[in-house]
């Protein structure tokens, strides 16, 4: 099974599955000299994680970093990076009655058309649970990017289902359970949340992620342009369904005289392309939207196959979230730290 590694200059690979041992990563490129401790990783696991509030899945896993190689007396070595998080809270048996049968939505089909064998318990590398050893790098590839180049890179959840944010205080998303921006509508997601746990049901999100201080230059033309990147990053992020750069979609509805950024000898006077042109970033925040699929996961039976192809109604029991977009803000946070580190250590 390959392509679990990513990156050319900083590069991560992980393994592990969802009710595996554990979930573990290795960092290969980070310079030596650089002050790093399992703390400045811990408080990024510490947003992503499951069970901090009742709107996400109730697993109650604590996620503790373990830095097992690479680091010496508190700074990285040049030596790869070794990452792991144990899984302590993990329930196989959730998962023991549909072992033979296709949950929609979910990659159980894909899995054992294409490789014979499946882990059943809880997707195995198909559930978001990898994502935790992303974020572990990409709490890495965060502060060696704040304190080397200045870049900052924050996320929020701008749209829940049909409630959308109105107002984008970037800094009000860390003070409510949602990563919501619009601390006006933080209420009425509550209702909601709550409403769609009662009906066993699911939605989807938009997550908005903007890095700030770019210097000009990060990326290359043609096959290793910075926004392509980006995106083959999002779009690897499970339950991702769509990516916009900048404008977006919205460029469909814009004429040329109001997409084209123009500039004067003060800088660019507006930023519809998102702060990357032709494939290079232009020193502008670069903006990036991703849309979340509702979770698969539902106790409303839906209509499935088994694996002797069996017509079946099929309820996912277990610990799921109502809305993936919700823990997904430090993941496209960190997938964006990632492929930015990777083309920071080229300029």
């Amino acid at each position: 099974m390959p392509g679990n590694s990513t990156g050319k200059l900083f590069v991560v690979t992980t393994c592990g599955e969802s009710h595996g041992e554990a979930m573990m990563c290795i960092v290969d490129g980070c310079p030596p000299g650089f002050a790093l401790s399992e703390n400045d990783i811990q408080k990024e696991l510490e947003r992503r994680r499951t069970g901090t509030s009742p709107y996400t899945s109730q697993r109650q896993e604590p996620d503790r970093i373990k830095i097992i190689s690479g680091v010496f007396e508190g700074v990285t070595t040049g030596a790869p990076i070794g990452l792991m998080i144990t899984n302590e809270n993990a329930r196989p048996s959730d998962y023991e009655k549909i072992k033979n049968q296709f949950r929609p939505g979910h990659a159980d089909f894909t899995y054992q058309k294409k490789y014979g064998i499946r882990d059943y318990r809880g997707g195995g590398r198909a559930s978001a649970r990898e994502t935790v050893s992303w974020v572990a790098a990409g709490a890495i590839a965060k502060k060696y990017l704040l304190e080397k180049g200045g870049v900052i890179i924050q996320g929020a959840v701008t749209a829940i289902g049909d409630i959308v944010a109105e107002k984008m205080t970037m800094s009000d998303a860390e003070k409510n359970p949602f990563y919501f921006p619009d601390l006006e509508k933080i209420t009425l997601l509550e209702n909601y949340l709550v409403t769609l746990r009662r009906e066993g049901n699911s939605i989807g999100a938009r997550v908005t992620v903007i890095a700030k201080n770019i210097p000009v230059g990060l990326g290359e033309p043609v096959f290793d342009k910075l926004d392509a990147d980006i995106a083959h990053a999002m779009m690897g992020i499970h339950a991702a369904k769509g990516v916009e750069i900048g404008d977006g979609f919205s460029v469909v509805a814009q004429k040329g005289s109001e997409n084209r950024d123009e500039m004067t000898a003060q800088g660019f006077l507006s930023n519809h392309a998102g702060g990357i042109l032709g494939g290079i970033s232009s020193g502008q925040d670069i903006l990036v939207s991703v849309a979340f699929k509702p979770a698969s996961s539902i106790r409303i039976p839906g209509k499935s196959i088994d694996v002797n192809n069996n017509e079946i109604s099929i309820i996912t029991t277990g610990r799921h979230d109502p809305c993936v977009g919700i823990r997904a803000v430090p993941v496209v946070e960190a997938r964006l730290a990632l492929v930015l580190m990777d083309h920071y250590l080229s300029l």
